[in-house]
């Protein structure tokens, strides 16, 4: 995605916020169903993905390696795949725009194909580490040639005669584990994958979904997940739920404007997910779980917001791994919270679309927020509903950041203005025509 001159936005302290927030879909599974789709043999359907840029990417993806990918209406799209092993090698390079995701899971899915892929991003993908998953992708005999680092650009040559892995994630990441998922299903035998802790399982449920084998095992080890390669995966329908790390934006809005009153439809309430919202009960939030149900082999429910009185809270580090997209949005609500939240176990949080502990440390102190951090740390000291607000935020190319200071500055005593918001689009595409048809004054 080509980043175009900067779109400064800002918020405005709100009236109460109101209706329905129909969230988009889930961005994790979005990409998931893609690419398996594109894995499988036949026609898989979708309904509910998200049409934000990361994914768009990841579809267009899928068409340079051949599978046949079409969009028929808002949100349904249709894959016909062309098999584990089928990936042709694309004609040019493959663009991931901003999408950790999206690259790492792609690098998965063909690193055990006998193909050449380069794959490259915008400015802050380009920054970010793919270390992580090429360490492990090569020990199936996949070869990486990128830049220091091992960062973007970076070519794969995936591997012609691929060995089955058992890999232990050095550190907790969903993306490292179902990238070598994703390469050991062109891979003979048994790959397995040991996580200490256990992170986000949308890969394992939809693999399974998708007729492959696999096992997951809780051991004095961690989870472990054994997948059995060279299945052929059978297409399928796939309902995508609504995104439980963009919900987080309208339902932490609601808690901290006064008088607001919301409806939030079908969020996902997988447990590997939906850390940020026993967090917030914890401080006192007003949520209730209404008519909890399965939807697409998620759990899922609808959530009624109501504005609250907040009080800080200690995250349990444990928890950290189910809810990491979801910190930055916390620190603002925590701004306005009675006392202080600490946050620990976040160091993964620097090497996301930014350093989002030091771009929220930063931007909570321009505001008039007192914080402390370290490395794996940051520490939020409340104000109990007064927030001064006044500034403008550098968000480093990072939609998580823009949205969270949107957030804040909505119910700030002064506007808030982030310096640019464009690559909201990555994710939440409409996210100022939601927050405004509820009563926000966002422009």
């Amino acid at each position: 995605m080509a980043h175009g001159t900067p779109t400064p936005i800002t918020a405005r302290k709100s009236g109460p916020l109101t209706g329905v927030a129909a969230v988009p879909g889930d961005k994790s599974i979005s990409h998931r169903a893609l690419i398996l789709g594109a894995m499988a043999v036949g026609e898989t359907k979708i309904t509910g993905l998200l049409e934000g840029q990361d994914v768009l990417d990841t579809a267009t993806a899928m068409r340079a390696f051949g599978a046949e990918v079409v969009q028929h209406g808002p949100g349904a799209w249709s894959v016909h795949g062309v098999g584990v092993g089928g990936f042709q090698e694309p004609d040019a390079v493959i663009d991931c725009g901003n999408s950790g995701t999206g690259v790492r899971l792609i690098m998965g899915a063909m690193a055990t194909s006998p193909i050449a892929v380069t794959f490259t991003g915008d400015a802050s993908l380009r920054k970010r580490p793919m270390g992580r998953v090429t360490d492990p992708l090569a020990l199936f005999g996949t070869q990486s040639f990128g830049r220091k680092g091992g960062r973007l650009p970076l070519t794969l040559i995936g591997a012609a005669d691929p060995v089955p892995v058992r890999y232990t994630t050095p550190v907790p990441s969903a993306q490292v584990k179902s990238a070598v998922l994703l390469a050991g299903l062109n891979a003979p035998g048994e790959t397995v994958v040991i996580e200490r802790e256990a992170t986000r399982d949308h890969s394992e449920r939809m693999l399974a979904g998708f007729g492959a084998q696999v096992q997951v095992e809780r051991t004095g080890e961690g989870n472990v997940i054994t997948l059995v390669g060279q299945p052929e995966l059978r297409p399928q329908v796939v309902a995508v739920p609504r995104d439980p790390s963009s919900a987080a934006f309208p339902v932490c809005a609601a808690l901290i404007i006064e008088g607001s009153d919301i409806l939030v439809p079908g969020v996902s309430q997988n447990p590997t997910r939906n850390g940020l919202y026993p967090t917030l009960v914890e401080m006192g939030a007003d949520i209730a779980f209404e008519n909890p149900r399965e939807e697409g082999g998620e759990p899922v429910a609808d959530l009624r917001v109501r504005a609250s009185s907040l009080k800080g809270v200690e995250v349990p580090p444990d928890r950290a791994a189910s809810m990491i997209d979801e910190f930055p949005v916390l620190a603002a609500v925590a701004a306005f919270a009675d006392g202080v939240t600490v946050m620990r176990g976040v160091k993964e949080l620097r090497v996301k679309e930014s350093d989002r502990i030091d771009a929220m440390a930063r931007g909570l102190e321009a505001c008039g927020v007192r914080i402390e951090e370290d490395e794996d740390t940051l520490i939020v000291h409340g104000l109990n509903g007064k927030v001064p607000g006044g500034a403008t935020v550098a968000v480093h190319l990072d939609h998580r950041i823009a949205m969270s200071f949107l957030v804040l500055g909505s119910a700030s005593e002064r506007p808030v203005t982030v310096d640019d918001g464009e690559a909201i689009a990555t994710s939440f595409p409409i996210f100022r025509d939601l927050m405004n048809g509820m009563g926000a004054d966002i422009a």
